[in-house]
């Protein structure tokens, strides 16, 4: 068993830290940007901040020092979010060294320059470490309390490198945490960021109290359209029937604990989003920012995105939900 180093302690970096260390025998260091947090693990083994209730190994060392994070480490494991990946693999770059393994475990696209976080990886170790660096993807249907507390979990590794995904498989797989292989990084990714622009649409219509044929229809329809752009940079179309694709849009969509969806039911009650993201304390839901990047794919590829158009109107121009659903229904008629 390889030394882990996990970066980021958010509320999936820690479920990721228990997983790994009830595997035990290895050495695992958690790395937070709060004091608070690190200090709350090593007094009382728990995440206070962001993962309550949940007890962390005492294999688990957290600290908020990245280069202690990376002493000895064979892997390295990215949670933090998308939009400060580039940032802290660019203050972690003197530490990092050929032979190490990255993975990604951010479900996200970065805004500006489009890139997806194994991407983000590549480029800043290549031009900051001076090496090309081994990057797997790891993405599924996956709420960090459930993971946490060992409920069954189905999960996919994808890498170009079979063998590289196989150890990932090995390495993070448990009786409670089943993972599978795949070799789809960009489907893996793309369907993990995306699903999150849909799961705000699901919140919403949460909010205004529509019901059960408005959320399956939703979720139906952007699995199309999340599966149009995912082939369209690249991936294969079976990707997103898959956990990585359906699988994370159905939980995502459904879910009482996603991040994503409680944002959308707020905005579907009114509330505006500097308010709502206000009341979040910290935690992150990454399809506000990923909406702009999908936006920015989809002018790319030339392709067809009804419901992340509505979404980003929503997001980012004050426009009603309710317009945006009236928009949504009223199109011209397709072919399914």
């Amino acid at each position: 068993m390889s030394d882990i180093a996990i970066i980021g302690a958010g509320a999936w970096g820690t479920a990721l830290s228990i997983v790994l260390g009830r595997k035990g025998k290895r050495r695992l260091r958690l790395w937070a940007r709060e004091k608070e947090v690190c200090d709350s693990i090593t007094s009382r083994r728990c995440n206070d901040l962001f993962l309550p209730g949940q007890q962390i190994p005492e294999s688990v060392n957290a600290t908020n020092d990245l280069g202690c994070a990376l002493q000895n480490a064979a892997i390295v494991v990215n949670v933090v979010p998308s939009h400060h990946a580039r940032r802290i693999f660019e203050q972690m770059a003197p530490q990092l060294r050929s032979g190490m393994i990255f993975v990604s475990a951010t479900k996200g696209v970065e805004e500006g320059t489009l890139l997806r976080m194994s991407e983000v990886i590549a480029h800043v170790v290549s031009n900051s470490a001076g090496f090309a660096p081994a990057i797997a993807a790891l993405s599924g249907p996956t709420f960090a309390q459930e993971v946490a507390r060992g409920d069954p979990t189905a999960i996919t590794a994808a890498s170009q490198d079979s063998s590289l995904a196989a150890l990932i498989q090995s390495e993070f797989s448990d009786p409670a945490f089943r993972v599978y292989t795949n070799d789809d990084v960009i489907g893996v990714e793309l369907g993990g960021a995306l699903k999150n622009v849909i799961a705000i649409a699901a919140g919403i219509c949460d909010g205004l109290q529509l019901g059960h044929n408005t959320v399956a229809a939703l979720i139906t329809r952007g699995l199309a359209e999340v599966t149009r752009l995912a082939v369209a940079c690249g991936a294969k179309r079976e990707t997103l029937a898959g956990l990585a694709g359906m699988g994370d849009l159905v939980l995502t969509c459904t879910g009482g604990l996603s991040r994503n969806r409680t944002v959308g039911v707020e905005l579907g009650k009114g509330r505006k989003l500097p308010e709502i993201i206000a009341g979040m304390h910290g935690m992150v839901a990454e399809g506000v920012h990923t909406t702009n990047a999908a936006m920015g794919l989809a002018q790319k590829f030339s392709v067809e995105m009804p419901i992340t158009e509505q979404m980003h109107a929503i997001l980012h121009d004050g426009k009603a939900p309710r317009d945006a659903i009236r928009e949504l229904m009223t199109r011209p008629g397709k072919v399914e």
